[in-house]
């Protein structure tokens, strides 16, 4: 029992911080049809953010966690940069493929750029305790409070951001541009506007998931985003691509089938059942576990 419990715990908190990532992705995918996957490295980019501002956070006696904040602003301004500089360029003149292919160079760039800096350098930098240590007894097996955080953190701006776009006039401008960009703006939205306010919220997601990731590993390195990235890209399409709810349900999924499979398998297997899980899915429903098969207009 001790074994599934801590199992289960851990497959939540994995889950959440995937779900977070998986979340950026959505959402520009279901607003331009980009699968963006320098959004992996927007983490990386939160993560030294936080790195470099804790200590002033200490010196004017505010708590660790509240480095995030200037992560966020970070990689908000890092997301709309990529967007006008990169993607949007692209957009106007490129193909879907090109699209895919600038969005791998952009994050190989910001790997080799980080490599580059001589105040960052290819050596992995340890991060201080973010949040506080200890924890609570649960049938024997001892819930840290980097866990607890972690989950609720999570579902707290998971349901935020759905009520955002639910409710919002952001949200449902974003909804329509996503459903069709010619009909939003004749309905007077600003298309290009509103993606670049997407672009922000993703990326600031992605600093909130690296808050989350370090507290629990405390270590930032130039390609702590890869890995995180594509699982979290593999939750997004498990969810269905373009769906909030589907990729906070694909995030929780994999983290779960991560876990067990660590704690009931091998350690060694868990990143193939995740990706096993995902053809299996595909296979017998191709748009997700929440999508929907649409067809195509010609």
């Amino acid at each position: 029992m001790s074994t599934f419990i801590q199992a289960l715990a851990v497959g939540l908190r994995l889950g959440s911080i995937y779900a977070l990532v998986a979340l950026g992705y959505t959402m520009v995918y279901g607003i331009i049809r980009l699968i963006n996957f320098a959004h992996g490295d927007f983490i990386m980019v939160g993560g030294y953010t936080m790195i470099f501002t804790i200590p002033l956070v200490l010196a004017i006696g505010l708590p660790v966690w509240v480095s995030v904040i200037f992560a966020i602003a970070i990689c908000a301004a890092v997301g709309m940069t990529t967007e006008l500089v990169a993607y949007r360029p692209v957009r106007k003149t490129g193909t879907a493929m090109t699209a895919l292919i600038t969005a791998i160079a952009v994050s190989l760039f910001l790997e080799n750029l980080a490599q580059a800096l001589p105040f960052i350098g290819p050596n992995p930098m340890v991060a201080s305790q973010i949040f506080s240590a200890g924890g609570f007894s649960v049938s024997g097996v001892t819930m840290e409070w980097t866990t607890i955080y972690t989950i609720v953190i999570s579902a707290v701006v998971m349901v935020v951001l759905y009520q955002f776009t639910q409710r919002t006039r952001l949200g449902r401008a974003m909804r329509c541009v996503s459903e069709d960009k010619e009909a939003a703006t004749l309905m007077g939205i600003n298309v290009n506007h509103t993606i670049v306010l997407t672009f922000a919220i993703g990326s600031g997601l992605s600093a909130v998931a690296g808050l989350m990731y370090i507290g629990q590993y405390p270590k930032v390195f130039t390609t702590m985003g890869v890995m995180l990235g594509l699982k979290a890209f593999v939750a997004a399409v498990l969810g269905g691509i373009g769906i909030i709810p589907g990729a906070m349900l694909g995030g929780l999924v994999i983290g779960l089938v991560e876990s067990f499979t660590t704690a009931y398998v091998s350690s060694s297997m868990a990143d193939t059942f995740v990706f096993l899980i995902l053809i299996v899915v595909l296979i017998l429903k191709p748009a997700g576990i929440m999508g929907k098969n649409v067809g195509e207009k010609v």
